[in-house]
């Protein structure tokens, strides 16, 4: 019952949102069509019809196919980047890249935060982000702390300065060399890394606490914000974190959470297995 509530009053906070729909394409090339269905569907849990989002699957070909000009966000979720470039090919990464520079938004999650940023060679090259200690990649999962720059909690609405999100072997950002971009704005860095039970023999602690976990840029006219942990995963109550991101990624005001609200939150469920990172 408190979830309902909860979630009632972030819809009831949100229909001040214009008529006009925002267009989110959430990518999947999964043959599997559950599993694409499922991906898709945390995401409308989200971003709801009733709070102005329209939500469609794009599927590699579509973006090749020139689907983007019909979308105002394109989320690349968590699963493996590598993957995700492969199969985009050469001809989707740069349909992505062009779609971004003339004032398209990007968020990328976990994986699609790999893809967007400047340190692979099949990255999009779209934040200047290179990605810390790239060897010990597989770190683990679990629950982590999360502090917010003072621009990061206005800019995502959370109510205090700390949030306790998921990670599921998400990229460690640093700042990129590339000088044809700009520097990225920290909107949180990790305040604890994962447990050491759950880290694989041999990957180093004390790494992971106080890179960036969640950053924002510009590239061209568009919008690129990216999150190393999953706020998106439905069995924490941390949902506005993703709107907030998609909002900002559309050119569209955050909608902040109330310390009420957020007092009022359900409690954190059991976390599913995860899905291979790259």
């Amino acid at each position: 019952m408190r979830f309902i509530l909860w979630l009632g009053m972030l819809v009831v906070s949100s229909l001040g949102c214009s008529a006009e729909p925002m267009r989110i394409g959430v990518y999947s090339h999964s043959t599997n069509e559950t599993k694409a269905a499922g991906i898709v569907r945390v995401f409308t849990l989200i971003l709801t019809k009733k709070k102005g989002y329209d939500v469609q699957r794009v599927k590699p070909e579509d973006i090749r196919n020139g689907v983007l000009t019909n979308l105002d966000v394109l989320i690349m979720p968590g699963g493996s980047g590598s993957k995700q470039a492969t199969n985009l090919e050469t001809t989707g990464r740069e349909a992505i890249q062009q779609f971004v520079k003339h004032g398209g938004g990007y968020v990328g999650i976990c994986a699609g935060a790999y893809l967007a940023s400047s340190h692979y060679p099949w990255s999009l090259h779209i934040i200047n982000a290179q990605v810390i200690d790239r060897q010990h990649w597989a770190r683990g999962k679990g629950n982590v702390i999360l502090t917010f720059s003072e621009l990061g909690q206005k800019a995502l609405g959370h109510p205090e300065k700390e949030v306790e999100v998921y990670y599921g072997q998400g990229p460690l950002y640093g700042r990129g060399t590339n000088d044809a971009l700009p520097p990225y704005e920290e909107l949180a860095v990790y305040k604890t890394e994962v447990a050491k039970e759950n880290v694989p023999e041999g990957v180093p602690m004390g790494v992971m606490p106080g890179t960036t976990a969640i950053a924002r840029t510009e590239y061209g006219k568009g919008r690129v914000i990216c999150y190393s942990p999953h706020p998106e995963k439905p069995f924490q109550p941390v949902y506005h974190l993703i709107e907030n991101g998609v909002r900002w990624a559309a050119g569209k005001e955050p909608i902040p959470v109330s310390e009420a609200e957020w007092q009022q939150r359900p409690k954190p469920g059991k976390p599913e297995p995860p899905e291979p990172e790259e």
